[in-house]
């Protein structure tokens, strides 16, 4: 048995450095920016106008929305934001009936821990993406904590719809101007991380390549009909995975070159090495064909997860309240911000958000005598913190956080005027509330069921090559039986690698099967190459056309 196998510690250390580390901001970072604002400011200056200013905490939640989706093909995006304001509508709904029906904080925080809960088993299972169960847990748990009355919740619930509606038009109106924007960039990056991996060959370089390779194959196929843009689109996708399988003969800088093309405004490159042979094998789509894994089987593997998140969101709220602090959704929202994949991950995490917390409460100190200037500049403010948080968050998420500090505390002002002391103090204590107890509870919580997700994923790469070898041995294969084998264990390889990252950032595991994973991330990327070169996409000359 090997050293790695016979490892029997049993608690990893946590990180220490690197976790302030500013990285290189998302190729999209400006999109998100420019939507939020575009969503916050029209419903926040009409009500400005109407002297209706206390009403924006309702529009607010609307206009969030516009934060959303943004990495998704419009023909899919249309219908994940309208489930996106369905989902913060209706949050909103229960925290404002349950306001009207009882002022105990206690149930009010333990509600609010509940629904955060659902919120973060909803937003991983149905893989939404940033930003996550943070914006709706944020939303719906400082409206528990607005007097209500039962009467005026349909109103409010009627101004967050509206917002959502124009938030919807937000962040679907630039889909007139670049239309295949979304699966262009999807494509390019997936040729980027293939370049990357043919000039240096190194294995993380390859998982990294392969998942970008099997997420724009998922942007493209959420396209719907096969367009002549999207053919185009999967062409340069099969060079990416043609890199994958020969990176020695593969020209990255034409992967780049392609790569950089798809970021213009231009036509979609067009492979010259590509025949009709590999329009009739792209036209294989077997995975539209077999249904999606249900629900409850997603939700699953994520109830150690969401466990964290109600354990640590209730607990949160509670020692606030014990400590007589007024706002205690705060300690609950910094609880359900830190919870990730894993502790190790929760911890980073956990560090950025009370720095970040920490430098925006001095951020608000400086801006807040400009914001009382009028009700004007407090809303001008708010709409800038938005943008700022949201350019910045890419970078590292505490930078992105001393943003939303201040932007928050902006918000709670626009009822009424408080005292600026007050709100800060409150702010740093619930923070560090927020992260010590949530982290507390993700320590208490072990996820040893990350172990079985790695052997059930092993055992999936195991079947899915087996089913490509017997493939690739019969005497004349049928191209969907082909393609559907590489797309199968593509799909199974990137899987495992995910299970893997995940269950090594737990503290308390077992040992992992590192030789076991190794060998099978081999085996499954040997097998790929084998039915790229059946399928006949590879050649030398081809590569480097």
């Amino acid at each position: 048995m090997s050293s790695a196998n016979r490892r029997s510690s049993r608690v990893r250390p946590l990180p220490l450095s690197g976790l302030l580390r500013l990285g290189r901001p998302s190729d999209i970072w400006f999109k998100p920016a420019l939507s939020v604002v575009a969503g916050v400011a029209p419903p926040n200056l009409t009500l400005l106008a109407l002297g209706r200013l206390d009403l924006a905490a309702y529009t607010m939640a609307g206009s969030l929305c516009a934060l959303y989706a943004h990495n998704r093909p419009y023909s899919a995006r249309a219908g994940i934001l309208i489930r996106v304001v369905l989902a913060m509508v209706s949050g909103l709904a229960v925290s404002l009936v349950a306001a009207s029906l009882t002022t105990n904080p206690v149930v009010l925080v333990t509600v609010g821990a509940l629904l955060a809960a659902v919120h973060k088993a909803l937003c991983d299972a149905t893989r939404l993406g940033p930003p996550g169960n943070v914006i709706f847990t944020f939303v719906t748990s400082a409206a528990l904590f607005v007097p209500q009355s039962l009467g005026q919740v349909p109103g409010h619930v009627a101004l967050a719809a509206a917002a959502g509606a124009w938030s919807w038009i937000v962040g679907m109106a630039p889909g007139l101007l670049r239309p295949h924007g979304p699966e262009r960039r999807a494509t390019a990056h997936a040729l980027s991380a293939a370049a990357a991996f043919a000039a240096t060959g190194e294995t993380a370089a390859r998982a990294g390549a392969a998942a970008a390779v099997h997420t724009a194959w998922q942007s493209l196929l959420s396209t719907g009909a096969r367009s002549a843009p999207r053919r185009a689109l999967e062409r340069l996708l099969v060079r990416a995975e043609v890199a994958l399988a020969a990176p020695a003969d593969t020209d990255s800088e034409r992967l780049r070159a392609w790569a950089r093309a798809l970021r213009g405004t231009g036509p979609v490159p067009r492979p010259d090495d590509l025949g009709e042979a590999a329009d009739e094998l792209l036209g294989v789509e077997l995975e539209l064909d077999s249904p999606p894994r249900p629900l409850h089987h997603r939700l699953a593997p994520l109830a150690p997860l969401v466990l964290r998140t109600a354990l640590g969101c209730a607990l949160a709220g509670y020692v606030s309240l014990a400590l007589g602090i007024g706002r205690p959704y705060w300690a609950l929202v910094t609880a359900a911000s830190i919870y990730q994949a894993n502790v190790t991950l929760t911890w980073r995490r956990g560090i950025q958000r009370v720095v970040g917390n920490l430098v925006g409460v001095l951020l608000f100190a400086a801006v807040a005598p400009v914001a009382h200037l009028s009700q004007l500049a407090l809303v001008l403010c708010g709409l800038a913190f938005n943008f700022g948080a949201e350019a910045l968050i890419s970078r590292n998420y505490w930078i992105g956080s001393v943003c939303v500090t201040p932007m928050a505390l902006l918000i709670t002002e626009f009822g009424h005027h408080q005292e600026p002391g007050a709100l800060m103090t409150d702010r740093v204590v619930d923070t560090l509330i927020g992260a010590l107890v949530g982290f507390a509870a993700a320590i208490a919580v072990t996820n040893r069921r990350a172990g079985d997700r790695i052997e059930d994923a092993l055992a999936a790469v195991e079947r899915t090559r087996e089913r490509a070898a017997r493939v690739l041995v019969a005497d004349r294969p049928e191209p969907a039986d082909l393609e559907g084998a590489r797309r199968a264990l593509a799909a199974a390889v990137v899987d495992l690698r995910a299970a893997v990252d995940a269950a090594s950032g737990e503290w308390w595991q077992r040992a992992l099967p590192e030789e076991r994973v190794l060998r099978a991330e081999q085996d499954g990327h040997r097998t790929l190459a084998a039915t790229v070169r059946r399928q006949g996409l590879h050649t030398s000359e081809g590569v480097r056309a």
